[in-house]
């Protein structure tokens, strides 16, 4: 391997001492002429000078790496929302003069262990956190280390940290308004467990609605379990085996993934979607303007969400102080052919 060229080979060849070539080439201000300046960049590029990043980092004590981990899902599944928010923040903190160090966490693992171990070690300067619950175990550790983290997304009320997200609630809201304009009062939804954060939102965004216009909720029309297509299926099957008067004229989803299982259900029980019966889902993944019908769903936006965690964290990172710990973003309501009756507006 051919030696790494130095500052010193530089100032040796160009007659200028270490350190002026030194700020030179980092461009700090400094009494030289534009002639020496000119002498020492074009030395070094003939050498092919490239900065040692691993010293500068050791002497600024900083990796100038951010941490981030997702949970793996099975081969089979993909998640287009986590993908953005990955292409977001790669392209942001390589803005800033970052890159991310991705570590993937398997169910099986310690969720915690891989973040000790990076923070204690001074392997990254931060952390970038998403897929959020109830009592998420990193929080406190990331506290007690004093590192600092900003999430996508939120836990507990009392657990008070830097975060980007959703208003999942006003999004479901904006949902339901839509069905109700649409002349629907009978209007189902099925939601993620109880034990879901983001579900939770999102299902109190549905009665938030229905409550405001003074709609009693029928028991039978809130279906609660996983964010699956088989689940959806068949959550749209019980709904619309309800007897006559009781069955739903509109169901709202807080999944596009459960609102395609419920069109397939419906198509099987004989219903048209949009003009028998609306369908609605959340997140806008790209599948769903390319379905027949098209479906009517919530776009977060997820790039945006993903600059600003960014920003967050480099001002955390240079000891800036943050305009705000907590900002919420609303989702945009994109209206399809699946949520609108004859006659009704479409809007994109």
């Amino acid at each position: 391997m051919p030696k790494r060229a130095t500052l010193k080979d530089i100032a040796q060849r160009t007659g200028v001492t270490y350190q002026t070539v030194s700020k030179i080439l980092r461009g700090s201000k400094i009494n030289v002429t534009a002639e020496v300046r000119r002498r020492v960049q074009t030395v070094a590029d003939e050498l092919g000078y490239a900065p040692n990043v691993t010293a500068r980092n050791l002497r600024a004590r900083s990796s100038s790496l951010i941490g981030y981990t997702w949970q793996l899902e099975p081969p089979d599944h993909v998640n287009p929302i986590l993908e953005l928010f990955l292409q977001s923040i790669v392209d942001s903190a390589e803005r800033a003069g970052y890159h991310i160090l991705l570590f993937p966490q398997r169910p099986e693992e310690d969720m915690t262990a891989a973040y000790t171990e990076l923070a204690r070690m001074g392997r990254v300067d931060g952390f970038i956190l998403s897929s959020l619950n109830y009592d998420d175990p990193r929080i406190p550790v990331l506290q007690q280390l004093k590192v600092p983290f900003v999430a996508f997304g939120r836990s507990n009320d009392d657990m008070i940290f830097p975060y980007v997200d959703v208003d999942n609630r006003v999004g479901m809201r904006l949902v339901v308004e839509h069905l109700l304009e649409q002349g629907h009062e009978r209007i189902a939804v099925i939601a993620w467990p109880e034990n879901s954060r983001v579900g939770t939102e999102r299902f109190s965004g549905y009665l938030d609605a229905m409550q405001a216009v003074g709609l009693k909720i029928d028991p039978a029309w809130v279906i609660r379990g996983e964010g699956e297509y088989d689940y959806g299926y068949h959550a749209g099957m019980t709904l619309l085996s309800l007897p006559g008067k009781k069955r739903p004229t509109a169901i709202a989803t807080v999944l596009d993934l459960l609102a395609i299982g419920a069109m397939r259900a419906a198509l099987e029980c004989g219903f048209t979607v949009g003009s028998d019966l609306a369908i609605t889902g959340f997140d806008d993944v790209p599948i769903t303007q390319y379905l027949h019908p098209a479906l009517t769903s919530l776009r977060q936006p997820v790039w945006e969400i993903g600059r600003c965690v960014v920003d967050m964290l480099v001002k955390l990172l240079q000891d800036r102080v943050l305009e705000s710990q907590q900002v919420l973003l609303p989702p945009k309501l994109i209206v399809r052919e699946s949520s609108v009756s004859a006659g009704g507006l479409l809007s994109s």
